[in-house]
């Protein structure tokens, strides 16, 4: 499952909130991002 981010307030905004408005159910924002899952470096040879 992932997780949406406010880019105002900083808060974790659920998927299932998303489905229905694309806002922050804290600040009414509208710019809300995915975070990034942990980056795996792999090494070229």
């Amino acid at each position: 499952m992932v997780d949406y981010k406010c880019m105002v307030c900083d808060k974790k905004v659920g998927t299932e909130y998303i489905r229905k408005r694309i806002r922050c159910p804290y600040c009414g924002s509208k710019m809300l991002f995915k975070q990034r899952s942990v980056v795996t470096k792999v090494k070229a040879r």
